[in-house]
């Protein structure tokens, strides 16, 4: 049946039919006033108070919401609660009111606070403020666990990656160059080495007289041109302190073994440490300095300049200078220095390292050649015993399984001519000494005059005596220096220069007397000169290389280039950067075929002593001079001629005073006869189309 009205209204708001949320909500003991058909929705002013507050804490926990909400373990989702209608059905209020109050609780819940709050009294707005703070603190504490977090894996990431760092800096090599994997010979890991060996005084073509057989099989399987060209002075401190930092001597400043420096008022003599050892005298950056200082170890053995303490950069390993060392010596220390641990053995000690740059120096061959000369029997001996050295090195390598490891560069600084008696000029036919405050170089001149206004005049003589004398060139440091020589960009360089031809040789009376010398019959010693044209072929010097910086085809020939280059390629051997120099060779080398190609030029031993074009007539003139005179009752055949000037070269130096009463004028001139017939032959082949290289002859 019908129910009545007052029926409906029980059935909203009795006891019996609310839920557990409306219950709660809804508290019998606050319903003094009200009788029993107050619809719920009409909440006391408490309760209005407990609404607000909610609406409040949720705007502050939306506005809140961050990286907190992110990173924690339960996720809340908060949406906007929709205000309460004041008017409309108050059926549909009172139960907006209960599912608000009812989503309000489950909130609180599901943020952890605490079931004992829920008994507190809602009119409470006291209550509420404290849930509320509780909630914030809860927040706030969460948060701070969550940025402690956050501040632990980010410092172990850091601590990881540091020591990630750490370990790739230690396994990999200091220059990128250097990447190219370490090579291991079976019992150590070798990072790139390179072995540079210079035999001083080297002559290219000493490599065509049959004893060299170490160098040649060393030219058939490794990379090499004809020859290097020297630089300009063809001389020994120049050329090994320009090969070890790829200047030209006017760049780094050690311009002759000898000179004067007008600023420092102090002279440069290579022979004497006190006058030569002091780093003020050293521009540039020699490779064992470049080296050191991208943390490659080097040893150097005796090399120009190593003593210096150039840019106070030491390398780990200088040998002194001793030139009466035996050259099996050499072998050991090279070979010594290889057998040391390397960075990843063990035992390795830090004051003893490996090094991956060995310089060594061998004066041998140039010690000999200045004093028997570069056609004598003993050089003959010098040049087998440098061969042999070398054959001991590479047979080290061989035995340590470092053939194919370990680099080896040979070189040589200049090369050499026979001198003579016949082949000087006295200074003081061509200059006053008196007039000359310092002479630099030997045997080329360089004069600095007492009186600078005196430097045009002493100029104006020389090429007067020039004139009448075609053996000696005569140059201005600054007006007529040829620029090939590289030679006038520095104040150590002297004004004035006066240059022999090659094989001819300047010396003062006090050294030697030219005229009493050839009266004599004395014999002019040094044997063999350098110091000429850096262009001449008796200047010319050797570069051999073979290892696994130079992975190209056995015997391959590249063109000649001059030593500047030597220092960029050691550089790239090594894995360094070299400074910045004068060379412009890298590697790798381009060959422009083999030594075996039919279009290679062919092996040219130049003339020594050098010749002239118009020998021959000078020869046979002097010769018929002679016998006339001889034949017309002169006791000294060569009286006459020693009066002729010094116009030509002479192939061979006339007979003695002491031997013209031994042999008759007929056998005299027997003699002559064989050697013009000698020297025509000679002449012939290195002249003739198709026999042998013009550019092998004096220019």
């Amino acid at each position: 049946m019908p129910k009545m009205p007052n029926e409906e209204a029980s059935t909203i708001t009795g006891s019996d039919t609310y839920s557990t949320d409306e219950r709660t909500l809804y508290d019998h003991a606050d319903d003094d006033g009200y009788s029993h058909g107050r619809p719920s929705t009409e909440l006391s002013e408490p309760g209005h108070d407990i609404l607000e507050s909610e609406d409040e804490r949720e705007r502050l926990l939306t506005k809140n919401e961050g990286i907190a909400g992110i990173f924690s373990k339960k996720g809340v989702k908060i949406g906007k609660r929709e205000p309460t209608k004041p008017d409309g059905d108050s059926n549909q209020r009172g139960k907006k009111g209960r599912n608000g109050e009812a989503s309000a609780l489950m909130y609180e819940m599901e943020e952890g606070v605490g079931v004992s709050d829920q008994s507190l009294s809602r009119g409470s707005s006291e209550s509420d403020e404290q849930r509320l703070s509780a909630t914030i603190v809860q927040r706030k504490a969460r948060r701070t666990r969550i940025w402690r977090r956050i501040i632990i894996y980010v410092c172990i990431m850091v601590l990881f990656l540091v020591l990630f760092f750490v370990a790739y800096r230690v396994s990999k090599p200091s220059h990128p160059t250097a990447a190219a994997l370490m090579l291991s010979n079976g019992t150590s890991l070798f990072a790139p080495t390179t072995i540079l060996i210079s035999l001083d005084g080297f002559r290219a073509d000493f490599l065509y007289r049959g004893l060299t057989p170490t160098l040649n099989r060393f030219i058939q399987n490794g990379i090499s041109p004809k020859y290097m060209l020297p630089s300009f002075p063809s001389v020994t401190f120049p050329n090994h302190y320009t090969m070890a930092t790829g200047l030209y001597p006017e760049a780094h400043g050690i311009v002759g073994n000898t000179f004067w420096d007008p600023s420092l008022n102090k002279e440069f003599y290579y022979t004497e440490p006190e006058k030569s050892l002091q780093p003020f005298w050293w521009g540039g950056e020699p490779l064992w300095v470049t080296a050191e200082r991208q943390n490659v170890r080097a040893a150097v053995h005796m090399w120009p300049g190593s003593e210096a303490h150039i840019s106070h950069i030491e390398p780990a390993y200088v040998d002194k200078y001793n030139g009466s060392e035996v050259l099996p010596l050499k072998v050991d220390r090279i070979l010594g220095l290889l057998d040391l641990p390397g960075p990843l053995d063990t035992p390795t000690r830090l004051d003893q390292p490996r090094p991956q740059l060995i310089a060594a120096y061998v004066p041998n061959v140039d010690g000999d050649g200045h004093k028997y000369g570069p056609n004598s029997t003993e050089i003959r001996q010098t040049i087998r015993n440098a061969d042999a050295m070398l054959e001991s090195i590479l047979h080290g390598l061989q035995e340590r399984n470092l053939t194919e490891i370990v680099n080896v560069v040979v070189v040589s600084d200049h090369g050499m001519a026979t001198t003579d008696v016949s082949r000087l000029i006295q200074l003081e036919d061509l200059i006053d000494p008196n007039d000359l405050e310092h002479i630099d170089g030997w045997p080329l001149y360089g004069l600095r005059p007492k009186r600078p206004e005196d430097l045009d005049r002493l100029h104006q003589q020389l090429i007067d005596k020039a004139k009448r004398n075609p053996n000696i060139e005569v140059y201005l440091r600054d007006k007529d220096m040829p620029k090939r020589y590289h030679f006038s960009n520095n104040e150590r360089i002297a004004p004035l220069w006066i240059v022999p031809k090659t094989g001819w040789a300047i010396v003062t009376k006090d050294e030697f007397d030219v005229e009493k010398g050839r009266e004599n019959g004395d014999v002019y010693h040094p044997r063999g000169l350098h110091g000429y044209d850096h262009e001449h072929p008796l200047m010319r010097a050797i570069f051999v290389a073979r290892g696994p910086a130079f992975p190209h085809e056995a015997n391959s020939r590249v063109e000649p280039f001059q030593n500047i280059e030597l220092y960029n390629i050691i550089c790239d051997t090594i894995g360094i950067e070299p400074m910045p120099n004068n060379g412009t060779l890298r590697l790798p080398l381009k060959p422009v075929g083999l030594h075996t190609d039919p279009e290679t030029p062919p092996n040219v031993t130049p003339a020594d002593p050098v010749e002239t074009s118009s020998i021959l007539a000078s020869t046979v003139l002097t010769s018929f001079a002679s016998l006339a005179t001889s034949a017309s009752g002169l006791d000294d055949p060569m009286s006459s001629f020693l009066q002729i000037p010094p116009v030509t070269t002479p192939t061979t130096s006339a007979p003695p005073a002491s031997s013209s009463t031994s042999e008759s004028w007929w056998e005299w001139l027997t003699h002559k006869a064989d050697n013009v017939e000698d020297w025509v032959e000679e002449f012939l082949n290195s002249h003739m189309p198709g026999k042998g290289d013009p550019k092998s002859t004096p220019s």
